[in-house]
């Protein structure tokens, strides 16, 4: 099954896709001062769980996703929302840090699907 749902053409698009969801994570630890080795890694996890959930669900990385950037970004996108759910409802609980202010929320959802969708556009006009 994971075969039919992850194709090694389409991993390159990974690097972009964790770049913008961590990309986020850090921006945002940053602005409010709370980037610290030890915090950063309870920060992302959430949201990396998420990922991989998200993504093997939707197929963020099955074998349409490495043909054009006019499968790769729906595929990213749609696989954004479950891996966003994930990590919110992570994050709302004691194990990881930081809390669920609604801001945060929006922020992060709007801003982080936006860099997964213009990464995976990037990807396909630099490899052509």
């Amino acid at each position: 099954m994971l075969n039919e749902r992850v194709d090694t053409a389409a991993l390159p698009l990974a690097v972009g896709d964790l770049i913008a969801i961590l990309g986020v994570l850090t921006i945002g630890m940053v602005q409010h001062g709370t980037l610290t080795p030890d915090r950063a890694p309870g920060v992302y996890a959430p949201f990396v769980i998420g990922w991989v959930v998200g993504a093997l669900l939707i197929g963020a990385y099955s074998a349409g996703a490495a043909e054009s950037a006019k499968a790769a970004i729906p595929l990213g996108l749609r696989a954004w929302v479950p891996a966003a759910l994930v990590g919110f409802g992570l994050r709302a609980t004691a194990v990881f840090p930081g809390d669920l202010a609604v801001i945060f929320v929006a922020i992060t959802f709007v801003l982080t699907g936006a860099l997964i969708a213009g990464l995976r556009w990037l990807f396909f006009k630099l490899i052509g």
